[in-house]
């Protein structure tokens, strides 16, 4: 879910902050091989947009991500990225347009966690913001940026963790034959060996 702080009515700003803490999280999507999963936004003239996004899963751990604008001019590109950060301040009102794509593989599926935030403008000369307001404003963008670097590490630690499990699992189990390949050496030379004393009659 997008959150859009607006700074218009001082009662409620420390319910944004809240709210902001409470609904900038993570979303967590899958996109298929082959295909791609797209989402708007719409903004107004001088909004701005954060998208952030990390793949968690999948294939080499890449995603093609592009934003276009309501004209679908591309805005941002990137190609064959795990992890990446792109922000805008609109230039028009409409519909702004990002999507993640697997196009480039046609086996491996890929879970992608994104996280998008905004601000709505609101000029100064249309409403005077108090000292403590734009203190406040400030510290709302702060914790947005922490909110995504902590996603980011929840994010790299669970992949980490499972290489971790990947890896004691080959060693486990390539232990396991190692060891069937010694008992098998071993059982045909002993039985190798034992045909050397036994003894042949000739008839």
């Amino acid at each position: 879910m997008t959150v859009f702080l607006s700074w218009r009515h001082t009662p409620w700003l420390v319910l944004s902050i809240l709210s902001l803490i409470s609904y900038a999280s993570a979303h967590m999507i899958e996109v298929t091989a082959s295909r791609k999963e797209c989402f708007f936004e719409d903004l107004h003239e001088h909004d701005q947009m954060t998208v952030t996004y990390q793949v968690g899963e999948g294939g080499h751990l890449d995603i093609d991500f592009w934003l276009t604008d309501p004209e679908n001019n591309v805005l941002t590109k990137h190609v064959r990225q795990s992890t990446g950060t792109t922000s805008i301040t609109a230039e028009k009102d409409g519909r702004y347009e990002y999507c993640f794509s697997n196009q480039m593989s046609t086996v491996a599926d890929k879970m992608v966690s994104f996280n998008v935030h905004g601000i709505i403008y609101v000029s100064e000369e249309a409403d005077v913001i108090a000292p403590v307001e734009r203190e406040i404003r400030s510290l709302a963008i702060g914790l947005t940026s922490v909110k995504d670097e902590q996603e980011y590490i929840v994010v790299r630690e669970r992949r980490h963790r499972d290489t971790a499990e990947s890896t004691c699992d080959r060693v486990k189990w390539w232990s396991v034959l190692q060891a069937l390949v010694l008992f098998a050496v071993v059982a045909w030379q002993v039985y190798y060996l034992k045909s050397f004393f036994e003894v042949k009659r000739v008839i």
